[in-house]
């Protein structure tokens, strides 16, 4: 399940993936464009500008822009920023993987074999996920 911040911070995503190229949205716009609460939406927009997503301008007509190519913004690497790993447990994480604790012989355990396949197939689809296809839809 995608957090509250990773869901505004697509929402925030898609609105500035709607401007004219060179505009820049000052953060009152975004959060009433994007139905985002404006105190949350600034902490959101620093961790975005933090993580390269996005870039920001000072003063009287400043505000923020996205940086990256809204082609090149997949649901998984949001996901991934904001919320961790996409597997249900770390056995089956990719980037974020521990042993678990209580299995005995991790190469023959069932579990983390379905698991593993679920993670595969929510991966594939969430890479394949863009901010551009959101706006599509």
């Amino acid at each position: 399940m995608l957090s509250h911040k990773t869901k505004y911070a697509l929402k925030a995503l898609l609105y500035l993936a709607q401007q004219d190229k060179d505009y820049i949205s000052k953060t009152i716009d975004i959060a009433v464009g994007a139905s985002i609460p404006k105190k949350f939406l600034e902490q959101i927009l620093l961790d975005l500008k933090r993580g390269h997503f996005v870039g920001s301008k000072q003063g009287k007509f400043g505000g923020y822009y996205l940086l990256k190519s809204k082609e090149e913004i997949t649901l998984a690497e949001i996901h991934r920023f904001f919320d961790g790993a996409i597997a249900l447990l770390p056995c089956a994480s990719i980037n974020f993987y521990e042993p678990c604790s209580d299995c005995k012989n991790e190469s023959e355990c069932l579990l983390r074999h379905g698991l593993i396949a679920i993670r595969n197939e929510t991966l594939k689809a969430m890479e394949g996920i863009t901010i551009a296809s959101l706006e599509k839809k």
